[in-house]
């Protein structure tokens, strides 16, 4: 109850701060100049996933036994690893205006990539290479799929949606095809020690999530490629005419999308000690439910990473809720399709009000 507690009192904090601005500036003791209403409003639009995760954690803290403690968030952070990082990519492509529904069997054929160069056991190649060889190895597979992918979208005009969906049946078949449809397991020490490895109380998992989420959220802000994704994706002919190599910026979103799929298969492979051609069915979905929720908008050029951390959260909170509850695990997909349409719909109200904020 001691969580509940801190979460409930920075909940009523930033509640009652807003209410007082508000109150303030109606009586024009602030300065409109200074705080303006529609600034308040933008913001908390920006941030609406992490309104959201914060009500669910308190929510969740006071209803669910056993919810509020560091073993039960560590997990939660844990199980969002691999959406999170997938859906940095899905992020990425959504606001240059594409898609990429391969992303989930690029991980699967990372993991079986991995697996297949590190185990042991008569399904391996028996090569045993280590981390860094199988990281690098796996990173450039992805880059070259992010390549394949994008000759088609931009040299040959076709849709994203359908050489990715091509993509997504190719690339798990690859998969079955390198393993004959058995498992790998019992893969290399150095690769597993990697979901094995703590700093401090967090793992070491966690931080490089962390970490991905800082350096593409500076990537995007901060530089001019970043900011050359987000006007490819709000206006593509207003692009062009200002003198931006759109085609080159395209190729590398689904270059970037390739090598952040392929890293999450690597890492997926180091937790499970091995790998399947099933491994991280239905993973898509979630990673687009966080990109989704976390305020990206499908209609592209709108949206933040920090919002989709949020959103990688959220799903990750409600599926080790549903573990703890003991709710059937079949009910997960009506759960994350409901909240896909909710996220939908939230994302066209909010395309509505937004330009009166501005």
């Amino acid at each position: 109850m001691g969580l509940f507690k801190i979460y409930f009192h920075i909940l009523a904090n930033i509640f009652f701060n807003l209410i007082l601005i508000y109150l303030k500036i109606q009586k024009g003791t602030i300065n409109m100049a200074i705080v303006k209403r529609k600034e308040i409003l933008r913001w908390i639009l920006d941030n609406i996933a992490w309104f959201i995760l914060l009500a669910m954690l308190i929510i969740f803290s006071f209803t669910v036994r056993g919810f509020a403690q560091w073993p039960i968030y560590r997990n939660i952070l844990y199980h969002s690893v691999f959406i999170g990082i997938l859906a940095i990519a899905e992020a990425i492509c959504i606001l240059s205006k594409e898609m990429d529904l391969s992303v989930e069997s690029v991980l699967a054929l990372s993991a079986v990539v991995t697996a297949y160069l590190a185990g042991i056991g008569p399904d391996a190649s028996g090569l045993h290479l280590n981390a860094p060889i199988t990281l690098i190895i796996v990173l450039l597979m992805g880059a070259g799929i992010g390549l394949f992918n994008s000759y088609f979208i931009v040299k040959m005009k076709i849709s994203s949606f359908i050489v990715t969906l091509a993509g997504y049946l190719i690339f798990r078949a690859v998969g079955l095809v390198i393993t004959k449809g058995h498992g790998v397991v019992n893969i290399s020490k150095d690769i597993v020690a990697i979901a094995r490895t703590n700093i401090g109380p967090v793992p070491l998992m966690i931080i490089i999530l962390i970490f991905m989420y800082v350096i593409f959220s500076l990537f995007l802000s901060r530089t001019q490629f970043g900011r050359y994704i987000y006007f490819v994706g709000d206006n593509r002919e207003a692009s062009y005419n200002a003198g931006i190599k759109v085609d080159r910026v395209l190729v590398i979103v689904f270059i970037i999308s390739g090598i952040l799929s392929a890293l999450a298969g690597w890492l997926l492979a180091a937790r499970t000690n091995g790998s399947s051609p099933s491994l991280g069915q239905g993973i898509l979905f979630e990673a687009m439910a966080a990109v989704v929720i976390g305020g990206v908008s499908l209609q592209g050029g709108i949206g933040r990473l920090s919002g989709v951390f949020a959103g990688a959260i959220i799903l990750s909170c409600i599926s080790t809720v549903v573990s703890i509850v003991g709710i059937n695990p079949y009910y997960m997909n009506i759960i994350r399709g409901g909240m896909i349409i909710v996220a939908v719909i939230l994302d066209a109200i909010i395309r509505k009000i937004r330009p009166r904020l501005i």
